[in-house]
């Protein structure tokens, strides 16, 4: 396996502010990291953070947000909190593309994004869950890296390649490093991944690992119930720009190629089991991704009972009627 050095960030991308620095170390690669100190206090008083199109002048209320996942642990930058909230956080806040199904904007900025799933109790896709919760974790005292992937999941292995829509964090704790993302939809992480390749890592909901590409990048992978392997995407760790991120979540939410311009997607953790709205076909898959349960909504009532009551959606300013006109089967239009 060949290891890559990451380039770090110019101090030039940085900004003071009163947290602790989105940041790549030089000398890292992702399955062996160099021996320092422990420097979050240090980090805490001349904390800094990544600039463009997320503004940091704003951050997450965190007693709101936390009270919003249910989480009641201590606030401190260790494996055990960040292991907790990712746990807690996709059980609470579904992944959904309602915004750019309707034609809505999907605003990245972080009073925004509060707002919205914080707030208003809506979901959201990676861009959104994933600022959220690298806003959280850095206000915490952890140090977050931003990465993009391309999405590999459902498509066959001779296409080209998609472009890199999908946003992923990486995170440096007492000198390992970690991946971690809360809005993966079907089959999201409910726990945060060592970044070292070619090691399986059993989670509530399923076995991940992470294998090699080429020129140093990395697949997920989730381990199917024939124990074979599904990649879910490829990234590199490289860090980018918050500008990469508008880029590319103004194509994923307005693209006639992309998917979330027309085909809806609710996605909802549950303790045992994955929760999935595709449509109008509701489907509840367990740990190892056996069919429990499916059903076809028959109504926009339905539809509306279904995102309120199974995945916790405040469906308060949105035509349910008009997204149910839309998504239902062809053989429901009478």
């Amino acid at each position: 396996m060949t290891k890559r050095g990451v380039s770090a960030a110019s101090n030039s991308d940085y900004e003071n502010r009163s947290r602790p620095p989105l940041r790549v170390d030089r000398k890292s690669s992702y399955d062996r990291l160099p021996n320092r100190t422990d420097t979050r206090g240090q980090q805490a008083s001349r904390a800094q953070t990544h600039t463009g199109t997320l503004p940091m002048s704003h951050t997450v209320n965190l007693d709101n947000y936390f009270a919003r996942i249910g989480y009641e642990g201590p606030r401190a930058a260790t494996l055990e909190v960040l292991q907790a909230l990712h746990r807690l956080h996709p059980r609470a806040i579904p992944f959904e593309n309602l915004n750019p199904l309707t034609r809505r904007a999907v605003k990245l900025d972080l009073e925004s994004v509060e707002r919205k799933l914080v707030t208003e109790h809506r979901g959201g896709y990676c861009f959104e869950q994933n600022a959220l919760f690298a806003d959280v974790l850095m206000q915490l005292g952890f140090t977050v890296t931003p990465l993009l992937a391309r999405v590999l999941w459902g498509r066959e292995s001779d296409t080209p390649p998609p472009p890199r829509t999908h946003m992923v964090l990486r995170l440096d704790i007492d000198n390992e490093a970690w991946i971690a993302d809360v809005g993966f939809g079907s089959v999201t992480l409910t726990a945060p991944l060592r970044l070292t390749a070619g090691l399986a890592q059993p989670t509530e909901l399923g076995t991940f690992r992470l294998a090699d590409a080429s020129r140093g990048a990395l697949y997920l992978e989730v381990q199917a119930r024939d124990e074979s392997w599904a990649r879910v995407y490829r990234f590199d760790l490289h860090p980018v720009e918050w500008i990469d991120y508008e880029t590319s979540n103004w194509y994923t939410s307005t693209s006639p190629e992309a998917i979330f311009a027309s085909t809806l997607i609710v996605c909802r953790v549950l303790p045992q089991a994955r929760l999935a709205l595709l449509n109008d076909q509701l489907s509840e898959r367990a740990a190892d991704g056996r069919l429990i349960s499916e059903r076809q909504l028959k109504s926009a009532g339905e539809l509306a009972a279904c995102l309120r009551d199974q995945f916790g959606i405040n469906t308060g300013d949105l035509d349910i009627a008009e997204i149910f006109d839309r998504v239902r089967t062809p053989a429901q239009i009478t």
